[in-house]
């Protein structure tokens, strides 16, 4: 896959696959491109070649907004939550992308929706306990710690039953304790879920640590992919981060 923007190649003939049930690390220094790629996987930004494919199906074939009832979830890492909204709404949002009903139906009240809205309830009322947010589930998302809205917008990403879920710097400001919670949560949540991921961050220690496999990136190219360890050790990765021959 290769993305131009203009005379700027973003994305050079980057081609790796994501097995199911891995978890993924996608490293590389700013300006790297991986935020790129996970809007072309997301269809933000469309690929000048190549193909992108999910479950043996191209991703151009699928407009923008049915990628999350393809299978394929998302956080982000600006948060994107409703601050006045409770962290039960907010999460139940992102099972919306799930739901058939249309407007007269729900507008009506028929009792498709009711039961629609039932199950949805009780998808978000497991979420909240894996992710342990009970507790707060009532409260604003505005009063909650940076590190507590975090867990929130991962929980509106699962209520859309992803099999794909992309995580767009998950350990963002966080401190170290902080980290090593998420890092037993995302391996819960796979555990349980049974979920693929795609993971997006600066945090190394995270990274090496979480993933099953690790790809790396510097300025729009592929220059390493393997486990954790072989990607530590390849040379272009440590000249990309340090500048300096291995």
């Amino acid at each position: 896959m290769s993305v131009r923007f203009g005379g700027i190649v973003a994305l050079d003939r980057v081609s790796f696959a994501v097995a199911r049930g891995h978890i993924v690390g996608l490293i590389g220094p700013n300006g790297a491109g991986k935020t790129t790629l996970f809007n072309c996987l997301s269809r933000l930004y469309t690929f000048s070649d190549g193909r992108i494919a999910f479950e043996g199906r191209s991703l151009l074939e699928t407009p923008p907004h049915r990628i999350a009832s393809l299978g394929i979830g998302r956080t982000f890492q600006n948060l994107a939550l409703f601050r006045t909204m409770s962290v039960r709404d907010n999460v139940k949002l992102g099972g919306h992308a799930r739901t058939r009903s249309g407007y007269v139906a729900n507008a009506l009240r028929l009792p498709s929706v009711r039961g629609e809205e039932a199950r949805l309830g009780a998808a978000v009322d497991r979420l909240l306990a894996l992710l342990d947010l009970q507790s707060v589930a009532d409260v604003a998302v505005m009063d909650l710690s940076f590190g507590t809205q975090k867990r929130v917008e991962l929980g509106r990403a699962l209520a859309s039953e992803p099999k794909l879920l992309l995580l767009d710097e998950p350990a963002g400001g966080l401190n170290h304790e902080e980290v090593g919670t998420l890092m037993d949560l995302l391996r819960r949540i796979r555990a349980e879920l049974g979920l693929t991921m795609l993971l997006v961050e600066h945090h190394m220690n995270m990274v090496m640590r979480i993933s099953d496999r690790v790809v790396a990136l510097d300025f729009g190219r592929k220059i390493a992919d393997g486990t954790p360890a072989e990607v530590q050790a390849n040379d272009d990765v440590v000249r990309a981060y340090l500048g300096v021959a291995a």
